[in-house]
């Protein structure tokens, strides 16, 4: 599925748009990725191709000089232990959980587009990033089988990258030169 800048970049801004969202690509520069999730999540690195993400933590007050928050700061092994690796699948469902809180479909409630339509979108956002991707979470809703996520259960986790917020819930999407990051915070 070619994808262009404008489509993207409205996928992103629609789906994200009421959440409170850390959504940022930049480019893919270790073999160890997770080098590259720390760059992001330092606002070190431009998007390679120049397409914007959402930032709302950038424009808070309590960003006052840490690059990182909301983020905490970690050494890579620590970010590491707290991802795990999704299928495609997964991935859109988990994309389209992260539109508000308590990271569920049930979000979907409050688009006016029909479900169809809002996967879509997941769909373009991830296309950027090709068929050769790898998906990663800190997100645990164990599925069926090894590496999906079961959005039908009450009962499920997370692993936080943030010191600040009570839920903290993201994607990481993967490819040979783009490392994307679909994150969402919440305070309750």
């Amino acid at each position: 599925m070619p994808i262009d800048q404008t489509s993207w970049e409205a996928a992103v801004r629609h789906l994200f748009e009421d959440a409170y969202p850390y959504d940022a690509t930049g480019p893919r520069r270790h073999e160890n990725w997770v080098l590259d999730v720390i760059a992001l999540m330092a606002r070190a690195v431009p998007d390679p191709r120049g397409w914007s993400g959402l930032d709302d933590a950038a424009q808070s007050p309590e960003h006052d000089g840490s690059s990182t928050f909301p983020f905490a700061v970690h050494p890579p092994e620590y970010i590491a232990r707290r991802l795990r690796e999704i299928d495609r699948a997964s991935a859109e469902n988990l994309l389209l959980a992260l539109t508000d809180d308590c990271c569920t479909l049930a979000n979907l409630k409050r688009f006016t587009e029909s479900e169809k339509e809002l996967r879509a979108m997941a769909r373009t956002i991830l296309a950027r990033y090709g068929d050769a991707a790898t998906y990663h979470t800190n997100v645990s809703r164990p599925g069926p089988a090894p590496g999906a996520l079961d959005f039908t259960t009450s009962h499920w986790g997370y692993d936080p990258l943030s010191d600040v917020y009570s839920e903290d819930c993201g994607l990481i999407v993967v490819s040979d030169t783009e490392v994307g990051m679909f994150w969402n915070f919440s305070d309750y």
